[in-house]
This record gives structure tokens, sequence and C-alpha cells, in this order.
């Protein structure tokens, strides 16, 4: 099960496009860095910890408990009944509720209190820690989080996590600064010491770059409210060909600046597959019929692992907006509208919205679907208001 959870540095990444994604892998030819670059061994030093063990084996502060799995359920959406309901538990063949796989790793999560008081898992992560440090390397973004269960939790067990290196990437050059790719693998046993689950967890560790101050926008109402192209494909051709400095575009003096990479992953693949051929797919439970986005390994409705998609109409309208001003990404045209649009198929995703100026959104807006060609690598859908004579046609 893959759980890609980006979090980014304090500059953050504007404009997040449909399906989520982080810019770690996303490959520049011209970069400059801030912080030191280490030597002295310091390679040596660092690829010294694959294998090492850097939180050794820590129990959660909590048995398995079933007021903090309904919580969970809760704040999830997830009316799954074995996770509540002991007679529907029982009916399935289990001897009671269960937790949902989801929460394994929160049971171990120190919480709130060690988190502010700086505290790390254990001495090992402590060092690797300041390591990196050494070498700039800063900052740190989730990439993938890839986990194997081996059985079900249930109330009463008390899960203990252990954690080791498994492999440290030379370093690489990514659109966020030059970074190196570290990987561990984190064990989850229960109170006989016996594994539960098992997660592959790999982060991002750069040095950020130096970027450009951008240029103050213009004083003036006309200016903020920059109207955007009146195709998704204009407005990419408009980016890459060098967007005047007024919209927050790369200028035709500057090397062309690529959109952020999605974290693709084997449960979203198909999805940024199909977006590529223009098609715009959901996600459908074989066992139910059920529809979700995003993309997900298990259906949350029924427990299935087994689905296909269907392809959407391409209609919807805008559930819920902002439209975001800075921080400012030279791949991205500004004043930026991202909306949440719910698609007529009942699911919703993440999108731009295109042609259209942030004071003509509105809630409930029809729109329609169009396409974005960011790059040669990267297709993504974005919707335009649905004109009242189409809606006729």
């Amino acid at each position: 099960m893959s759980a890609p959870q980006p979090v980014s540095d304090d500059r953050g990444t504007p404009g997040a496009a449909a399906g989520g994604g982080s810019a770690s892998e996303q490959v520049v030819d011209d970069v400059s860095s801030s912080g030191p670059v280490a030597v002295d061994g310091y390679e040596e030093r660092l690829l010294a910890f694959a294998g090492r063990e850097i939180v050794p084996p820590r129990p959660g502060p909590d048995p398995v408990n079933a007021p903090m799995i309904r919580h969970w359920a809760e704040a999830m959406g997830d009316g799954n009944p074995v996770y509540r309901d002991e007679t529907a538990a029982r009916a399935t063949g289990r001897p009671g509720i269960v937790a949902p796989a989801s929460m394994t790793q929160a049971w171990t999560m120190r919480g709130y209190a060690a988190t502010v008081a700086g505290r790390s898992g254990g001495p090992g992560s402590e060092e690797l820690g300041a390591l990196l440090g050494e070498g700039g390397y800063t900052s740190v973004v989730a990439t993938d989080s890839e986990f194997e269960f081996h059985r079900e939790l249930v109330p009463g067990d008390h899960v203990s996590v252990r954690e080791i290196v498994e492999s440290i990437s030379p370093e690489k050059v990514t659109a966020l600064g030059p970074g190196r790719f570290v990987t561990t693998v984190r064990t989850y046993t229960d109170q006989n010491g016996e594994t539960v689950a098992v997660q592959r967890w790999r982060t991002l560790r750069f040095r950020p770059l130096k970027r450009p101050t951008p240029p103050p926008p213009a004083d003036t109402p006309e200016t903020a409210q920059a109207t955007p192209s009146d195709t998704a494909t204009s407005r990419a051709a408009t980016t890459q060909a060098g967007a005047s400095s007024d919209t927050g575009g790369s200028r035709a003096d500057e090397p062309e600046v690529l959109r952020p990479r999605p974290a693709v992953n084997r449960d979203n693949a198909f999805w940024f597959e199909a977006a590529r051929e223009h098609r715009l797919v959901i996600q459908r439970c074989a066992g139910c019929g059920a529809l979700r986005h995003p993309p997900g390994p298990c259906c949350p409705e029924c427990g299935s692992f087994d689905w296909d998609t269907v392809e959407a109409s391409g209609h919807g309208h805008v559930h819920s907006f902002v439209v975001s001003h800075h921080p400012r990404h030279p791949a991205f045209e500004y004043p930026l509208v991202v909306a949440v649009v719910e698609l007529a198929e009942g699911t919703r995703l993440i999108t731009n919205l295109a042609g259209v100026t942030p004071d003509e959104v509105e809630i409930d807006m029809p729109v329609t679907l169009d396409w974005l060609d960011a790059d040669p690598g990267l297709s993504l859908p974005v919707f335009r208001p649905f004109a009242q004579e189409e809606q006729q046609h």
C-alpha cells in the first residue's frame, strides 16, 4: 500500500494540480545550492549508515483501543462496520472489532508533546540528522510510504516500532535542490514480538535552491486580476514560451521551468497514464461498484482489493476554491485558482480552473473538463466554466 505524504519545506509549492504530487524527482540542469558541501570522507561516513538501526524497538504510548479506532474511522469517513460493531465484525469471521490497517503507524507516534520538545526516535536518528545537516541537507520532503501488513490489529495489542536505514542514495539533482533519497525500513511488532507490519519509508533530504526574489506584484487592480488564457493548452504554451513577470511566469530570457512532478506510485500510476492520453478516469471497486478518488489499493466501503476504472463524463461543479498569490513559482501564472471540483459521478479532485478570473468563480459553478499539457511528460486535467449555450446542447 502506498501513501505518499508530501511535506514541503518552508517555501511551499504553490498550485497543486489534480492528483497531488512532489517536486522531488524533477531533474533540472542548472542549479545553485545553499549550505555547506561536506568533505573529509563525508560520503563514506554517510553511506556507512546503510544497515544501521536508528530507532531501537520503541513501544507506542497507548495500546490499540476502541475509542481511537472510532475517532480515526469518523475522521476518515470510513463506515466499515468491522471497525466499530462487534457483531458485524464477528459475522466476517473476526473475533471482534479490528483497527484499520492505515492506523498502524499512528499507534507508535510520539505525540504532540514529544514533537514540540524536539525529542527524536533515538540517538541513531539524531546522528544521521546531524550528518545530513553537515552536508547542507537541511530540508526534507517525504516521497514514498509502502506498507506490508501481516495481520490485523485488535484492541489490547501494544505495538512497537524499530527502524533501520536500508539505503542512502548518491547525491541527486532535483527541482528542489541537490539531495539524497534516504530509505528506511520500520518493523512493527506486537506485545509478543511478532511482526504485524513492515513499512518502507523514503524521504528526500535536500539543500534548498537559492531562488531569485520575484518582482513585486503590480499595484493596479487590472494587473492584479490578470486574465488567464482562454484555454488550458494556451496557458501551458504561454508559460513555456515565457510569460511576463507580472503574471509570475518565466521571462523569455530565463530557462523553461517545469511544473512540479507528481508523486507517482503503484497505486496511482494508472491515473497519470490515462491523463497523458487525455482521459480522466475514476477508480471503481469491482466488488461493490463504489467510485473513489484519490486512487488507493483498497475499497473504503467493502474492503475489496479488486478494482477497475470508468471514464468520467468531464462535467462537474466547483465545490470549493482558493486563489493563490504567494509564494510564486515560475511554472505557474498568477493569481492561480485552485479548486475542488465535484464530478457528475460524485467523486472530487483538486485541480486548476482555466479561462476564468478569480472574481468570476462561484461555489457550485458548472465546469467542464479541459487538459493542460504542461510539458511532454505531464498532462493534467483542468476545468473551465461550462457556458450556458453548452448546457443547452
